[in-house]
């Protein structure tokens, strides 16, 4: 399949190109770019055309798909304009700022008959499947607390970088939408949201440590309808943090720090930590994306996936703002959030 990029405004743009240009199914055919210096310069580090005008990739019957990479505020209009044209997508997290632009894409996407992929990296992951398999399995009895954290340095100062080694579009609210939590944040959202089940209510606290113009720190508390509890933390200003995920429950817990995973459980015959073995890890959420374009195959990023990440988001800000507890059905959403 024949595919444009569109901008390389987002850090994990080179990223995505790279993989395109590995995947034996893909053959990328031009750049387009907001930024015409950026994007010519794109163009010829790939040795591909690039084209000024977004109209006119949109009208290339020869392109396929779509891999979205500008900035988060652009994602509505160009995401739709592209399903209008009937154009697969593949695009960066998070979908859209709201619930309703989200839901104003996915009736794009359905009018069209075309495939959209929101890349969530971590659900194919062996950490995470084997922590999906502990709770369906019942390792851990009723599921009472999760933590997840995901931080990185990108904010703490440096002599190369006053503001540290993130582009610093990064901190331009209208652009992103947030900061910490809506970029990173959303990695132990959509892990929660998966773990947890269905979310009744959030408390977000989002900080701005280094007064950039966008949060540098955040933490979520969620409220299950389950009657469980979590708490997600996420921040631009830790030097060395790991990736943690911690699953409580009443028979059980399992504890995630890296890739590094033990559980201790009632069931498994033994008072000791285990060092379970852990399943394969999934095709990359770009693989899933052609194989459902081209044979119709199920991705394991469902639009539940999509909308809540959005959800909490929202949410949380809203939350942060106002200084008080928000439930879910305030965001009035069409779907069963």
């Amino acid at each position: 399949m024949n595919v444009a990029l569109l901008s390389k405004w987002h850090v994990h743009a080179v990223d995505y190109a790279r993989e395109a240009m590995e995947n034996k199914e893909i053959t990328i055919k031009t750049v387009w770019d907001e930024n015409q210096e950026r994007g010519t310069q794109w163009a010829e580090e790939l040795g591909v055309s690039y084209e000024a005008d977004l109209q006119n990739v949109l009208d290339d019957s020869n392109i396929d798909g779509v891999i979205v990479t500008t900035a988060t505020n652009r994602h509505k209009e160009v995401i739709i304009a592209a399903a209008n044209h009937g154009k697969h997508i593949f695009t960066e997290k998070v979908l859209a700022f709201t619930v309703k632009e989200c839901e104003e894409i996915f009736e794009a996407v359905d009018r069209n008959n075309v495939q959209l992929m929101v890349n969530l990296p971590r659900l194919t992951e062996s950490f995470y499947l084997y922590a999906q398999q502990s709770v369906d399995k019942g390792l851990l009895g009723d599921l009472t607390y999760i933590r997840c954290r995901v931080a990185h340095n990108g904010s703490v100062p440096s002599e190369e970088n006053s503001k540290g080694w993130l582009p610093q579009h990064f901190y331009n609210k209208e652009e992103c939408g947030g900061g910490a939590l809506i970029d990173l944040g959303a990695h132990p959202i959509y892990l929660t949201n998966r773990l947890g089940g269905k979310v009744k209510a959030v408390s977000g606290k989002l900080n701005e440590f280094y007064r950039l113009g966008v949060d540098d720190n955040a933490v979520v508390m969620v409220e299950y309808d389950s009657g469980a509890m979590g708490m997600i933390e996420t921040g631009f200003l830790s030097y060395g943090s790991p990736q943690q995920l911690e699953l409580y429950g009443t028979e059980g817990t399992l504890m995630v720090e890296g890739q590094d995973v033990r559980i201790k459980s009632k069931h498994l015959g033994k008072e000791d930590w285990v060092k379970p073995d852990l399943p394969n890890p999934l095709s990359s959420n770009m693989k899933q994306w052609v194989e459902a374009i081209k044979n119709g195959l199920q991705s394991i990023v469902t639009r539940d996936d999509i909308l809540n990440l959005t959800a909490i988001n929202e949410a949380a800000s809203i939350s942060s703002q106002e200084g008080r507890r928000v439930a879910l059905s305030e965001l009035k959403s069409k779907q069963n959030i």
